[in-house]
């Protein structure tokens, strides 16, 4: 395990590790306030590092790190939601253009699973026809990934904060698979390269503070599990 870094249950060293080498990263680039596992404002999800950089008398800028230590796990939050909307509604009418045929080449589908005939259901699935299976599969997928995949575009889309960075490992990296905004890190013998630059994003001054005080609630969570403060000790009296 990186030194310095504590793992969360089920997490691998070299999440660890790119998350260590992240924080570092962001601090050496003047956000002076970092903490992992962030909880980000607006939204249920939570940064692998956030950092904060001030600015003299004004509201400085914010940055979210997401580290992704394989192909699968980097795909697992960047679906695009047009372009899934527009893949499932093609693969609708795909569909209802087969169901037509196949109701033509078979007519006794229905399921006979109701009082009234009008209203039985086709069980298009007993055919066994395989492009029917396959447009249902890569159906279910889709609406799968829609609501559940969307990670990274709704960061950018609900402005979390300014800059968004993805930290991979060199042998991962696909120009192809950088979410639409997203600047890149990318790890190679322990260090950290910027191979393209993240969009600026608009975030709210409210956004910005409400990060701040999260990557300052982070450390001190952090803080206290290095220093094995438990819970009892810092309860109210």
């Amino acid at each position: 395990m990186v030194a310095g870094v504590t793992s969360r249950r089920g997490e691998t060293a070299q999440h660890a590790q790119l998350k260590q080498l992240a924080f570092v990263w962001a601090q050496a680039h003047g956000f002076s306030a970092c903490a992992m596992e962030v909880s980000l404002p607006k939204c249920r999800y939570r940064a692998d590092v956030a950092g904060y950089r001030p600015r003299p008398k004004q509201i400085g800028s914010t940055a979210v790190f997401e580290c992704k230590q394989t192909l699968c796990d980097l795909r697992r939050n960047n679906c695009h939601t047009g372009s899934a909307r527009r893949r499932i509604e093609a693969i609708c009418e795909r569909r209802q253009s087969l169901e037509a045929r196949l109701r033509t080449h078979y007519p006794n589908l229905h399921n006979g699973d109701s009082l009234f005939p009008e209203f039985d259901c086709e069980n298009f699935r007993a055919i066994g026809h395989r492009g029917y299976a396959r447009l249902v599969r890569e159906l279910r997928a889709l609406q799968n990934r829609l609501y559940d995949c969307t990670k990274f575009e709704k960061l950018i889309r609900y402005r979390c904060a300014n800059l968004f960075f993805i930290v991979v490992p060199e042998q991962l990296f696909r120009e192809s698979e950088v979410p639409v905004g997203w600047g890149t890190l990318i790890e190679s013998n322990h260090t950290l390269t910027l191979v393209g630059r993240p969009i600026w994003q608009e975030a709210t001054a409210d956004n910005c503070i409400r990060l701040l005080q999260r990557i300052a609630i982070a450390g001190t969570r952090g803080l206290n599990r290095q220093l094995e403060i438990s819970r009892q000790e810092i309860a109210p009296i």
